[in-house]
């Protein structure tokens, strides 16, 4: 988890601002050469936007980190905009050149890969988004893997984990605490996204700390429901522990209160898991007709 944390701080925020401020302050001996860092530099940039996990540091960071992008810009013409489009680069150009070229063209494919990711043709069911009074923020949601880890796995294709920001637009006090109280969500009420009946449930599993996981029961504290009109089944996972208020057979209406979110099974930290199954593969889900997606954001 250690290296997980060490690649988020290094990949969101390090690599971006280093290439930020080489294009500022770099020099160039011609436009031409400005050209592949800027196209460099505006796919690296966005990219990280686009799937970068930005509750970690601030949500509207990640807008910041835009405007960054535009300053950089400006500053870097006002360096460029006299000198001539083309003058024949030296052999360390060359390389400079190259690697720009092979750089705008690596964040370019995973560009491409995360706006895949964006819709589906396959068709959704329509749930309520079973969360209550807040700011709900999607770890991971989509149709890649780029912003959606869940995406390798067909049974959960399509799954969402949700998170819920606090004032600063943050999910926790602090980068990674271990007290579950402290992440937003945690507690959170959650309510059934559908009419139907209770197929399965669990109630008993311990909440983990923070990085603790427990790997032999995935799920952890869960509900599933067979949704009516669907031909499919709801998971809502890692509920609290004792918090489950359904059983299997049970009878829910939509909107009915089922349980809080907790962290208790295969989980890194306190968020809702909710996907969709039809015979066993996962099928995408939408929310007031919307397909959620990473850093988006449900009020």
């Amino acid at each position: 988890m250690l290296l997980a944390l060490l690649q988020i701080v290094l990949f969101q925020l390090v690599l971006p601002l280093c290439f930020l401020f080489l294009l500022w302050k770099e020099k160039n001996s011609s436009k031409f050469e400005w050209i592949f860092k800027v196209l460099a530099v505006v796919m690296i940039v966005g990219w990280i936007f686009q799937t970068g996990r930005w509750d970690w540091f601030g949500y509207y960071f990640r807008y910041i980190m835009i405007l960054l992008l535009f300053v950089s810009l400006f500053f870097s013409w006002k360096k460029v905009k006299a000198l001539p489009f083309y003058v024949k680069p030296t052999g360390k150009q060359k390389v400079n050149i190259g690697i720009f070229a092979l750089l705008t063209i690596i964040f370019g494919f995973y560009n491409g890969g995360a706006l895949s990711g964006y819709a589906t043709q396959q068709q959704a069911i329509e749930l309520s988004f079973p969360l209550k009074d807040g700011t709900y923020y999607v770890g991971h949601g989509g149709n890649h893997t780029q912003i959606n880890y869940h995406n390798a796995y067909e049974p959960q294709q399509f799954a969402l984990d949700i998170l819920k920001l606090n004032k600063l637009g943050i999910r926790a006090k602090g980068f990674y605490p271990k007290e579950l109280d402290k992440y937003a969500i945690y507690g959170d009420i959650l309510y059934s996204p559908c009419n139907g009946e209770v197929l399965e449930s669990r109630n008993h599993l311990p909440d983990m700390n923070p990085s603790e996981m427990d790997s032999e029961h995935p799920e952890g504290n869960y509900v599933a429901i067979s949704c009516e009109n669907t031909d499919s089944v709801v998971y809502i996972a890692h509920m609290k522990k004792d918090s489950v208020k359904v059983v299997e057979g049970d009878n829910v209406k939509e909107m009915d209160p089922i349980g809080l979110v907790g962290n208790s099974g295969n989980s890194s930290e306190p968020h809702l898991h909710i996907h969709a199954e039809k015979d066993g593969i996962g099928i995408p889900i939408k929310f007031n007709d919307q397909f959620l997606l990473r850093n988006n954001l449900i009020r």
